[in-house]
């Protein structure tokens, strides 16, 4: 695959936008009642199969704004190549919202397992607890035509970090911690970079 990006860590390449893109200083449900997860998500067929193996016990911590109806929380799956197994399942929306969002915001799978006492992305799909980073077409970058859909994360008032500092852990989940220090530094040779072709610009 013929690409712009240069870095690689753990089979995927890096697109620098994550380190340079603004965004909130950190997720707060309670500002945005998680809007990121009105629309639903794709998820991995293994992913769509773990939950449903749960889907007892998921029931109970639903609320009565959401389908109790296992039936009715996904789509059908569909070709895609960028989930592991090749085939994606998209979860439904139900009420105007992810059907395992219940109304105060929070996310039913994220919810069961901390009440197991699990760590609470035991359940949750990759992209829900991703957002607003994306795996696409094998590069690791931002997700930047959801992330302007959102009210409260796309305006720039709120804009007082980046995506970088404000998902270290997502992106530790997702790289390990030895992935993730090798992004550290490729995150600081990356700014370098920038401050010597930005003063021999200037120079010229």
């Amino acid at each position: 695959m013929q690409t712009k990006f240069e870095k690689i860590i753990n089979g995927m390449y890096i697109d620098p936008l994550i380190f340079t893109q603004k965004f909130v200083k950190g997720c707060d449900v309670c500002i945005c009642s998680g809007e990121c997860c009105y629309y639903g998500v794709y998820i991995d067929k293994k992913e769509y199969e773990k939950i449903m193996s749960e889907k007892d016990k998921i029931i109970i911590y639903m609320d009565d704004s959401q389908t109790k109806s296992p039936e009715k929380w996904f789509e059908e799956p569909q070709a895609d190549n960028d989930f592991p197994s090749g085939t994606a399942v998209g979860t439904e929306v139900h009420n105007e919202k992810c059907v395992f969002l219940d109304k105060q915001g929070f996310c039913t799978l994220q919810k069961m397992a901390l009440a197991e006492g699990e760590f609470k992305w035991k359940y949750k799909p990759l992209y829900c607890i991703l957002f607003p980073l994306v795996i696409s077409e094998g590069v690791l970058t931002v997700d930047d035509e959801h992330l302007n859909d959102m009210h409260y994360c796309s305006k720039l008032v709120n804009q007082i970090s980046t995506v970088f500092d404000c998902c270290k852990n997502e992106l530790k989940f997702l790289l390990g911690e030895k992935g993730f220090e090798e992004l550290d530094i490729y995150r600081k040779e990356y700014f370098e970079k920038i401050d010597i072709d930005g003063s021999k610009i200037e120079a010229a």
